[in-house]
């Protein structure tokens, strides 16, 4: 099977694109603007790679688009800093721009995996009810969770909402033109190669992950969002690229015109717990003499990503039906997760510190 990978430089393209070649019965075409990631498996003879934009190269993804057999489309912006500083940047790029890649596989009537969020599923009905979601642990299903958005003045939603209208376009393909597709909403990923950190990148806003990787490598606060109460559930890349492939085979066409959540609802725990366990692991594991010894400190949403930010209260996701369909389960609980994340990073320091007193 020939497959297009768009967007194949970020986190998730580049754990992909590297389970597939190390699969071997695939063959892989890549694409991004980004490049620095990628490039650990470039060398990778059986991996092309093109340095082409989908809202600049028309010609050249239609071109690829119509030589392959699916086409799985990562190409996002996905920074809550970013949801709130250009939101029209981040509508433009999610939805018109991924929908240019939705018209390309219509018109050759190639598969596409449409990789969305767990972020379409906005807040819990239990906050929008005013009640407190720690109370009402519900899961969220994918046909069948009402999508919650708040305000429109919180525009951090743009991001969610453009998600979501290009799923229900998705959708309303697949029933007028028998336009095969699969949806994919990721609840928190983590992992090797995950974002960067922001005192090795002059800054910026990634992953609560890597705040607090750098926050203990580096010293830096270990900065809880309005005390860190809201709750996630993360998976280990691992786990949640073996299900992508899964639904890239796509065993008996059962995933057709299916969404899919991808996500370890065991793993569930609040920011602020993940901080502590982060931190727990690092001292038990990784620490050596003369490394820092962070603070644990809350700050408001808006004093960390500016007006109009408003947070997903809780996700947990119901990952019933890649259960039944796929045969799928996540191997890694949330301190093995942590873990093997952080000891990527940790080796990648080390070997630069190692580097520069040589």
């Amino acid at each position: 099977m020939k497959v297009l990978l768009l967007g194949a430089g970020g986190f998730i393209g580049v754990n992909l694109a590297e389970r597939l070649l190390a699969d071997g019965i695939h063959e892989t075409v890549a694409i991004d603007i980004q490049e620095e990631k990628i490039s650990e498996i470039s060398h990778n003879s059986a991996l092309k790679y093109l340095h082409l934009d989908i809202s600049k190269d028309e010609a050249e993804v239609d071109k690829l688009v119509a030589e392959s057999d699916v086409v799985v489309d990562l190409v996002a912006f996905a920074n809550p800093s970013l949801y709130v500083e250009d939101p029209v940047g981040v509508y433009d790029l999610n939805f018109t721009q991924n929908l240019k890649v939705v018209d390309q596989c219509r018109r050759h009537k190639k598969r596409l995996i449409q990789f969305s969020t767990c972020e379409v599923y906005g807040i819990t009905a239990a906050k929008a009810f005013g009640l407190d979601s720690r109370d009402h642990p519900i899961p969220f299903i994918e046909d069948e969770t009402p999508l919650i958005m708040g305000p429109v003045k919180n525009h951090r939603w743009i991001y969610a909402c453009a998600k979501q209208l290009l799923e229900r376009v998705l959708h309303a393909y697949g029933i007028r033109d028998d336009f095969h597709y699969s949806i994919i909403r990721p609840f928190n990923f983590i992992g090797p190669r995950i974002d960067y950190l922001p005192s090795e990148a002059g800054g910026g806003n990634p992953r609560v992950f890597s705040h607090f990787m750098n926050a203990l490598l580096y010293g830096t606060p270990m900065k809880l969002v309005d005390g860190g109460r809201n709750y996630r559930a993360y998976t280990y890349i691992d786990d949640a690229v073996d299900c992508m492939v899964r639904i890239i085979d796509n065993p008996n066409n059962i995933c057709d015109k299916q969404i899919y959540n991808i996500g370890t609802p065991e793993n569930e725990t609040t920011i602020a717990e993940f901080a502590r366990l982060m931190k727990q692991i690092f001292d038990e594991e990784f620490k050596q003499p003369g490394d820092p010894d962070p603070q644990i400190i809350s700050v408001s949403a808006e004093e960390f990503y500016g007006k109009g930010y408003e947070d997903c209260d809780r996700r947990i996701p119901n990952v019933d039906k890649a259960r039944s369909h796929l045969n799928w389960r996540s191997k890694h609980d949330l301190r093995s997760t942590i873990y093997h994340t952080m000891k990527y990073f940790v080796n990648k320091h080390r070997v630069k510190q190692t580097a520069k007193t040589a």
